[in-house]
């Protein structure tokens, strides 16, 4: 049986900062903010090409601190921005095709995504647009 491998803030930012991008978190809990909040943590990376990936680790599908170190998710959303705003990649990619944001995306997709918008050239937008494509 296969387990997909669980993913903390740390890793997430591990997966970013690799790939080249300016990379900026926070937890869902801090010690001056117990409650729970809608996410259990959050990863921004923003890549030199314009594109952000904005990564949510959602607070119900975390495990239990006995099952495991920490706060960790075996599955995170993910968006793409440009330019400050939802955004779609161009067509002939696997993700982000009609829609804004992926759900429960595992590392080794999450892996995918991240080598995708780091090699995205920007004038592939505009070109897309021009062409009615986008």
């Amino acid at each position: 049986m296969d387990q997909t491998k669980p993913m903390t803030e740390e890793s997430v930012k591990e997966i970013l900062e690799n790939a080249g991008a300016r990379v900026m978190s926070r937890g869902g809990r801090t010690e001056s903010y117990g409650s729970p909040r809608e996410f259990s943590f959050e990863v921004k990376g923003a890549f030199a090409n314009g594109l952000t990936l904005h990564v949510l680790a959602r607070q119900y599908t975390y495990r239990d601190p006995w099952e495991a170190e920490g706060r960790v998710n075996d599955v995170v959303d993910v968006a793409l921005l440009r330019e400050g705003s939802y955004a779609v990649l161009p067509k002939g990619n696997p993700w982000f095709q009609g829609v804004d944001e992926e759900t429960g995306v595992d590392e080794e997709g999450l892996r995918e995504i991240v080598a995708i918008v780091r090699e995205i050239n920007p004038k592939i937008f505009e070109l897309q647009k021009l062409t009615g494509d986008l």
